[in-house]
């Protein structure tokens, strides 16, 4: 069953060149019935590179994502117009870094043409993206605990939908580079961040997207989304965090099951930011 995916990104990220159409298309083709286009605006480097007074650190260190932003919410406005009803979809963005701006981040969030905000961190401070750390060169220790810190600060500022693949470091650290994290040194801090999103009612997305990936698991894992439901956590979004077509709805239906074994009942959607249930 793929009742909904609600991560998913086009051409306007910089890391996809899916145009939204295709990515649309095989939606439909899987019978999804909720459909959101999150691309990725990171806030860190939303204005130019005059702005900040930096230069990009490699060759995916882009600035101006201000001009994203606007091609994104065009695209999703006009995609929303031409859905009939054999589909719901959701004008989504995925924002990262939001600790990095919290004022301007709050200010995207209330945007009227904006239905679903993922809040992301993809890289801490001073860092590069967790895709580009050499692990052997990291203290990984260090490192997840700073990850995880940033991540209660989002997790209690509240302007978002859902908290983006909660345990994303490690599909690098475990999945690309083999070395094995236990996840239980950082499990009283997760819980924390749970306990945030849920008094401040929000909710996590269970990503699929390592089902595909050699980390072999979603993010978050079983062991931790069964956390987040008996803390009572009931708001779960799924998503592909599909780059290109045949990546649509991939693993949701191996996601749902797993939902299902850890206690939920219903998948959870976004329009205008209030959660709408689908039962699973």
């Amino acid at each position: 069953m793929i009742p909904m995916d609600c991560h998913t990104h086009t051409d306007i990220s910089p890391d996809s060149d899916a145009p939204v159409r295709e990515m649309l298309q095989s939606a439909r083709n899987q019978g999804i019935s909720v459909y959101a286009v999150t691309d990725h605006i990171e806030l860190c480097r939303y204005y130019s590179q005059c702005f900040y007074g930096a230069y990009p650190r490699n060759e995916e260190d882009f600035f101006n994502y201000a001009e994203r932003w606007e091609r994104a919410m065009t695209q999703n406005q006009v995609m929303k117009s031409m859905i009939n009803h054999d589909m719901i979809f959701v004008s989504g963005i995925e924002l990262g870094e939001p600790d990095a701006d919290f004022p301007l981040a709050e200010s995207l969030f209330k945007d009227v043409r904006l239905d679903f905000v993922i809040a992301s961190l993809h890289e801490l401070p001073d860092k590069l993206d967790f895709y580009f750390l050499d692990y052997e060169k990291e203290d990984i220790d260090s490192l997840l605990e700073t990850y995880f810190s940033e991540l209660l600060k989002i997790a209690e500022w509240g302007y978002f939908d859902v908290l983006g693949h909660i345990t994303y470091p490690l599909r690098y650290i475990e999945g690309d580079a083999g070395i094995p994290v236990n996840i239980e040194k950082y499990r009283d801090c997760i819980a924390e961040i749970f306990r945030a999103v849920i008094h401040n009612g929000k909710g996590i997305e269970l990503n699929t997207s390592g089902y595909r990936q050699s980390y072999g698991k979603p993010f978050p894992d079983e062991s931790l989304l069964k956390l987040y439901r008996d803390l009572g956590g009931e708001i779960l979004s799924f998503g592909s965090d599909a780059h290109k077509p045949e990546d649509v709805g991939g693993g949701i239906a191996q996601g749902v099951q797993l939902a299902k074994m850890c206690g939920f009942s219903k998948a959870c959607y976004f329009l205008n930011h209030v959660p709408h249930f689908i039962e699973i």
